[in-house]
């Protein structure tokens, strides 16, 4: 799988904030933003899942 680039205008407290959470894991920011991206894209993805499953079973 390639890579692509995705550009973002965020202001600069933003940016701060990123560089000290991104510092404190030991990660780039671009790697911490990723990680959150997918992190989220996942949660997202199996709360989808859990809610199919129950309405399958009828728990909802």
């Amino acid at each position: 799988m390639g890579s692509t680039v995705l550009s973002l205008r965020i202001d600069g407290e933003l940016l701060d904030r990123l560089r000290h959470h991104a510092a404190r894991r030991g990660m780039s920011v671009q790697d911490y933003v990723v990680r959150t991206l997918v992190r989220g894209d996942f949660d997202e993805r199996f709360k989808a899942a859990v809610d199919e499953t129950e309405k399958f079973y009828g728990l909802t």
